[in-house]
């Protein structure tokens, strides 16, 4: 039975790195984010901004579960390798149906049950494999079951009923009851999970964070398709790829490797909890700053390419403006959050900058939306500037591992 055990089933090393087949399907996930951002991008509302925040946070709740799992069991071996492609399959058939998760279309099946049955099974999927891969192992196989019983029981029936017995405000109510308590039960179900290499579990979020800049630099593309090419389509290209490339300073520069270190140090319990907090938990506003920012700029690069009537000199107003500035405030509060829990250190330039950001959205309101955009580059440009200047001796030590 071990030699059976070991050949559908193979432990993680120390010095893992990220699989192909991890990235393949993380590739999987960006599509579903690039179709979010279209939501929200096709009904400017608060409400369907929610809407599209709520179907992103059950994206990310789907995705840390792999996340988890690729830690214990190598997700290119033996049962695992079936398991992510059914389970990919499945990931595909939640982005087809977002356009459809709160309106249903006309024929074919109905589109808010396909969606909450294609999340259920990414979900049951990444279940039966960790129940696999605890077989010989007590505590976890505990910890599995406990978090089982509480979280995924209650979260499907209240998904499940949100999708066919309710509709509008109804249902978007279960279905943030099922997330609110899928998250609260996870937070509380122990800390008796396996974490068997942390720089696997680190280059894991890492290539998250690059998948989804990424796809704010397609909403880029994706603005200005069709339109021809000119001086304020390039400056507002280059200005928003300027600002992604800024955010992953800010992630990749010091910040990144800092948690990195002090999960490495940590042991026990310790270390399950700064996986679970710094990464599961802080990097989810992480990912929906850098989403809603992609809906900002592709609102933007629109504007600046006269698409739908627009002019250079229109102002970018309402929710597309609180996307473009809130995503980054959300980003880099969630970063101060990140590197505080693990180290008890408070960034408070990004904390500065932050509420900077916040108090001049009302005078990019007033301005041309390339303005606007040239004004959030040149604060995270100074906050760059500053960090690289005054902590030019930690950073240093930091990023030539003699930290």
């Amino acid at each position: 039975m071990p030699g059976l055990q070991r050949a559908r089933m193979m432990p993680v090393a120390e010095n893992a790195s990220v699989t192909q087949l991890e990235l393949f399907f993380d590739l999987v996930i960006v599509f579903a984010f690039t179709m979010v951002t279209d939501f929200a991008a096709h009904e400017t509302t608060a409400v369907n901004l929610l809407r599209a925040l709520l179907i992103l946070a059950m994206l990310w709740w789907a995705w840390i579960g792999y996340s988890w799992l690729g830690n214990v069991v190598k997700a290119d071996e033996g049962v695992a390798r079936v398991a992510m492609f059914v389970a990919m399959g499945a990931a595909f058939m939640i982005a087809l149906t977002i356009p459809e998760s709160f309106h249903d279309l006309p024929g074919g099946w109905y589109g808010p049950l396909v969606f909450v049955i294609s999340y259920l099974a990414v979900r049951l999927i990444h279940l039966a494999v960790f129940w696999l891969a605890s077989a010989e192992d007590a505590q976890l196989r505990r910890q599995v079951i406990r978090w089982a019983a509480g979280s995924l029981s209650v979260a499907s029936v209240l998904l499940v009923v949100g999708a066919i017995a309710t509709h509008g405000t109804a249902q978007l109510v279960l279905w943030l009851a099922a997330l609110v308590w899928d998250m609260g039960w996870t937070f509380f179900a122990g800390n008796e999970w396996r974490l068997y290499s942390a720089s696997h579990f680190a280059e894991r979020y890492g290539l998250i964070v690059i998948i989804a800049l990424g796809e704010s630099i397609v909403s880029i593309g994706v603005g200005v398709a069709g339109l021809p090419i000119s001086w304020s389509i390039t400056v507002g290209s280059m200005l928003g790829l300027a600002v992604a490339g800024l955010l992953w300073w800010a992630y990749f520069d010091v910040a990144a490797l800092v948690v990195e270190h002090a999960m490495h140090r940590a042991g026990g319990a310790r270390r399950i909890q700064i996986a679970r907090n710094c990464y599961t938990f802080w990097h989810f506003p992480m990912i929906a700053g850098i989403v809603a920012m992609a809906l900002g700029l592709k609102k933007v690069l629109g504007y600046v390419g006269g698409a739908q009537g627009h002019s250079l000199s229109d102002e970018l107003h309402g929710i597309p403006l609180f996307a473009l500035y809130g995503g980054v405030v959300a980003y880099l509060i969630a970063l101060v959050g990140f590197r505080h829990y693990a180290t008890g250190k408070v960034l408070t330039p990004r904390i500065v900058a932050a509420l900077l950001l916040v108090l001049l959205i009302p005078v990019a309101s007033a301005l041309p939306a390339l303005a606007a955009l040239g004004i959030l580059c040149a604060v995270l440009l100074a906050l760059i500037t500053f960090e690289v200047v005054r902590y030019a001796q930690p950073r240093d030590l930091i990023r030539h591992g003699l930290e």
